[in-house]
């Protein structure tokens, strides 16, 4: 350890966890006392799912990096198993429609988060080796631009693809599916593989999505409604209007914590699709403004951590973490205000549940493990 790690990145994320834990235990404060008699009892829960973060992070810090991309396919293999036991009737639990969960032991998981992070790992592990194996070659002739690159890295890159977008089809986990293929997309782009076999790549992942969007019905309702929300506001676009309308009452300096209308039966989910909503409405432009600048310095510290990476495989792996979980912030940001379809993916560090944030965590705990070594 010649190195230190990042502080002011770790500093970033601790204030990201704290400001998360202490929304939430207003937000959700009124539904736990109506539900459990104690206005504490999902705060409870989600210390709890932080601690278990904190301790997988603190686990993967210590984790020497060439473990983790030796243990890749493992980890994937292992996620994808998961993924298909959801189908399983007394395992698989079903939620709205969608089938997401595993209940074991009266625990629930949601294999589809952890898979945000065993596939970067994948994926990252998967070019540095094949990459380096083919710099040995010399990057002339077949090996970067013909045959040998198609057969040994598009090829495979496109299977996982495939693999990927299949299990979450029939999931019915759009937004998760996208915020994974843009993540796989941005690693193998970094990675300096052809232009060409990401430009196609790009276009297999636009016509799947565009086949997912036309094989259900609700999909293409609520694309229309988001083109036009005044086509059906007390229906299906009713979701996007009261959001909103809690952006908007918030005002400049916002209402103040717990303080939020919209929080009560306005707003669907409002701990988990509505986080941002609620806190505009809170917080205001200053409260909106500081936690999309603070995922901004959040994207900045993890490219730079990437950049000063030591082995490509560490230099990938930081990429598509901070692309993951920027992305899906920003994702929800947009949604929010109208400029994205809703997707229904939570706030990372501030959405409740347990999967996603363990999930984050241990993502963080993984920069941090590659920042020290940079």
């Amino acid at each position: 350890m010649k190195h230190h790690i990042n502080y002011y990145f770790l500093f970033l994320v601790v204030f990201l966890i704290g400001f998360g834990a202490l929304f939430l235990s207003t937000l959700s404060s009124i539904t736990s006392l109506n539900l459990f008699g104690n206005t504490n009892y999902y705060l409870y829960r989600q210390l709890i799912r932080i601690a278990v973060g904190l301790v997988a992070a603190l686990i993967v810090f210590k984790i020497p990096l060439e473990f983790l991309k030796k243990a890749s396919p493992v980890l994937l293999f292992f996620n994808l198993v998961l993924l298909v036991g959801v189908f399983i009737p007394f395992l698989g639990n079903n939620f709205l429609g969608a089938s997401r969960w595993l209940s074991i032991g009266g625990l629930t998981l949601q294999p589809s988060e952890f898979l945000k992070l065993t596939s970067i790992l994948y994926i990252a592990a998967f070019l540095s080796s094949r990459l380096k194996n083919a710099e040995k070659k010399g990057w002339s002739g077949a090996v970067k631009k013909g045959y040998d690159s198609v057969k040994r890295i598009f090829l495979p890159f496109l299977l996982l693809f495939a693999i990927i977008i299949i299990i979450l089809y029939y999931q019915k986990d759009l937004g998760t599916l996208g915020i994974i293929v843009a993540a796989l997309l941005a690693v193998y782009f970094v990675s300096g593989t052809p232009f060409w076999h990401l430009a196609l790549s790009c276009i297999i992942a636009i016509i799947s999505a565009a086949v997912f969007i036309a094989k259900e019905p609700y999909r293409i309702e609520r694309l229309k409604v988001f083109l036009n929300m005044e086509s059906d506001p007390l229906g299906i676009g009713r979701h996007i209007g009261q959001n909103l309308i809690a952006m908007g009452s918030g005002g400049f300096f916002g209402k103040g914590l717990g303080m939020s209308i919209q929080k009560f039966g306005f707003l669907p989910q409002a701990m988990v699709d509505s986080v941002f909503a609620v806190l505009g409405e809170e917080t205001g432009i200053i409260g909106s403004t500081l936690l999309v600048a603070s995922f901004l310095l959040f994207a900045w510290f993890g490219f730079k951590i990437a950049n000063n990476a030591q082995d490509q495989f560490s230099k990938l792996t930081a990429t598509g973490i901070t692309f993951w979980i920027t992305f899906q912030a920003f994702m929800v940001f947009g949604a929010t205000i109208g400029l994205i379809p809703l997707t229904g993916i939570p706030l990372p560090f501030f959405s409740y549940g347990g999967s996603h944030i363990i999930t984050e965590l241990i993502g963080v705990g993984i920069l941090m493990n590659i920042s020290r070594r940079g």
